[in-house]
């Protein structure tokens, strides 16, 4: 049983297709298929069962696999344990960022972090939070950016910044003419949200402080603030904005933006990894220069960080 044997195993597992699975490990399909063959018969047992399509696991499959994932991430942790002693920013690093977070924190950031760093080869993927939980379980992933708090087992947190929720008040709403606002002045709106599965939108609804929106006459199922914002604009609701969203408004749409009064609800937005905590210094050093950057970007006095649960 070799290493280069079980990360052929998870690929075909990840992928579920001996030709794909090739592809991503940068092998032939025959010398990927002869490798998970000789192991199968080391063992004596099929992990994959290849009458289905796609490929499946055999119920022994599904446990070794398992166990593959976590010897391959001790295996690395050699080569990580070298890198750190060196002190050296570099080679492959995998990145998740939620999709609320990804367009507006990325173009902050990517550029300086890539010259800061030339030796890092950064694979970045935007994905919503429970995926990038199952992935740095899994080790697939390195880190992720994701609103906190999580309260998950095994998954550390490191605060990146904190970002105000802004209200998008357009001027047939009657919270236009409001020089701030609270709380309790969303319950009777029609507030437009991001469809399930955003963290944003739980945050929204416990901004809200009710299980459920106000109801309204057509069903949204979007992923954009852009949409909402149109959807506002058009007489359908207000709309609730993160902070560094609402800054890329024209100076038309800026005007009918409004603040929370102090403590101003907020997201808290963290680097998140595992706590087996491979490529640690890679992720210090990645939430540094972020944090730095963002650090000019957002401005607040008094918060109160919202949960994305």
């Amino acid at each position: 049983m070799t290493i280069t044997q079980l990360k052929y195993c998870i690929a075909v597992a990840e992928y579920r297709n001996f030709t794909t699975a090739a592809q991503h490990v940068y092998v032939t399909q025959p010398t990927l298929s002869m490798q998970i063959q000789k192991l199968e018969q080391e063992l004596d047992l099929k992990i994959f069962d290849r009458t289905q399509k796609p490929i499946g696991l055999t119920a022994v499959g599904e446990k070794i696999i398992q166990q593959a994932h976590l010897i391959v991430a001790e295996s690395d942790r050699i080569q990580d344990v070298i890198q750190q002693e060196k002190g050296v920013i570099g080679g492959n690093f995998k990145l998740g960022i939620i999709p609320t977070v990804m367009s507006t924190l990325l173009p902050l950031f990517l550029q300086t972090v890539l010259k800061a760093y030339p030796k890092l080869i950064l694979e970045i993927e935007e994905m919503p939070t429970q995926q990038i939980i199952e992935n740095l379980e899994k080790g697939t992933l390195d880190a992720g950016i994701a609103a906190t708090p999580l309260d998950y087992d095994h998954i550390l947190e490191k605060p990146l910044y904190y970002e105000p929720f802004m209200v998008y008040a357009p001027t047939h709403s009657k919270l236009n003419k409001e020089k701030s606002i609270i709380a309790d002045m969303l319950k009777n709106e029609q507030v437009l949200l991001l469809q399930d599965g955003h963290c944003f939108r739980n945050s929204a609804l416990n901004i809200c402080k009710i299980k459920h929106e106000v109801p309204l006459p057509f069903e949204i199922k979007s992923g954009s603030f852009e949409t909402l914002v149109q959807l506002a604009e058009e007489g359908l609701g207000i709309t609730l904005l993160p902070y560094l969203h609402a800054r890329k408004l024209s100076d038309r749409q800026q005007v009918n933006l409004k603040s929370f009064k102090t403590p101003e609800p907020a997201r808290e937005v963290s680097m998140i990894y595992h706590q087996r905590k491979l490529k640690l210094h890679i992720v210090e050093a990645l939430h540094d220069k972020i944090r730095a950057i963002i650090r000019g970007a957002i401005v607040y006095e008094d918060i109160k960080i919202i949960s994305p649960k």
